[in-house]
């Protein structure tokens, strides 16, 4: 029996998805204290495999399923996480300053389409808060650091709070992922457009070369950056997107973010549009985010790295994604909707396959 879906998810749906989210935080703390218990996890959801294992970017992954960014914004929660069977972890969005995000309500489910919309506005604790939780990190666990702009900080400035963020994490993450296509911030995926995406890329670029010369003995390399992109994007922004991260030398892509599209799903109408606005994800962002996979695959040539990330819900699910262009994937609602134990079907069908 699935004790996740037969019992855990039953009760957790019976709660306000936000309230959700905090109850499942609080427990996994109050049990992993328990003697033995990261070992038990460990041993029911940890596989190790050879086939799973992947160098990507100079970084060993144990194996290619990922945490998105999103669920563990503050990063709170990585340790326990990673016992669960994740191969990395992405934290964040986390930005130089803390805010509270948007008003509450601002996470909703639609069941019927397996889907989660939100509009949470990069609600977190602030870089400072972050950084002090990553010093204790266990250096075996791969974690991503996922950053934003405040939304108080005009466009023009946005580039600033990038490379604030950049350089207070560097010292605490494996790679960096640039979001700036998140819909829940207004104007935010205005940095998309080529010219201040630039500007960002090539600062941060910068930074990365002087921080990795300057660290202690040149013993640090310089850190992976990919840009988080939108699946509501055209086949020509994302032809100048690529370029763009061609010209600036970036590592890679992770594609893709929420949609704000509310076509073809199964969820009435009125249920829908009572959620209002925000970035929707799960299962009926599977078809799209494949696409942009594949195109950007097609477009860079192996070039740029992809994770891929939207609507896996099964081990299909994720090797579609594999064979389309990505190199890692990572989970998001599907983990929320079919729990820990997909983590494992999917690298058990990796080994298999």
């Amino acid at each position: 029996m699935n004790v996740y879906k037969a019992i855990i998810k039953p009760l957790l749906f019976s709660l306000s998805p936000e309230s959700a989210h905090h109850f499942v935080f609080g427990f996994i703390k109050t049990i992993f204290k328990l003697p033995g218990a990261s070992g038990l996890f460990r041993k029911t959801f940890c596989l190790r495999s050879n086939k799973l294992e992947r160098t990507i970017f100079g970084i060993h992954f144990p194996n290619p399923v990922g945490l998105a960014a999103g669920f563990d914004k503050d990063a709170k929660l990585f340790d326990e996480l990673s016992s669960l069977g994740f191969g990395f972890i992405e934290v964040g969005t986390v930005t130089p300053k803390a805010q509270a995000g948007n008003d509450k309500p601002r996470m909703f489910r639609l069941p019927s389409d397996e889907a989660l919309i939100n509009r949470m506005g990069f609600n977190n604790e602030g870089i400072d808060a972050m950084i002090r939780r990553l010093k204790k990190r266990n250096p075996k666990i791969i974690i991503g650091g996922n950053i934003g702009k405040n939304k108080n900080t005009p466009n023009e400035m946005a580039s600033d709070d990038y490379e604030n963020c950049f350089r207070e994490l560097y010292n605490y993450v494996d790679y960096f992922a640039i979001n700036v296509s998140s819909p829940n911030t207004a104007g935010l995926r205005e940095l998309q457009e080529k010219e201040p995406l630039k500007k960002i890329l090539i600062r941060l670029q910068t930074l990365n070369s002087k921080l990795s010369a300057d660290s202690e003995k040149n013993l640090s390399k310089r850190k992976p950056i990919l840009l988080k992109i939108s699946p509501d994007l055209s086949n020509e922004a994302l032809d100048e997107l690529v370029d763009v991260c061609l010209e600036t030398n970036l590592d890679g892509v992770i594609a893709t973010n929420t949609t704000v599209s509310r076509d073809n799903l199964l969820s009435s109408k009125a249920l829908v549009e009572g959620c209002g606005s925000g970035g929707l994800s799960g299962k009926p962002l599977i078809k799209r985010s494949t696409e942009v996979i594949r195109y950007i695959s097609d477009r860079a040539k192996d070039k740029l790295v992809i994770i891929g990330v939207g609507g896996i819900h099964s081990p299909d699910d994720a090797i579609e994604k594999l064979q389309a262009g990505a190199s890692l994937i990572q989970l998001y609602s599907g983990f929320i909707y079919e729990g820990p134990a997909l983590i494992k079907k999917i690298n058990q069908a990796l080994i298999r396959d």
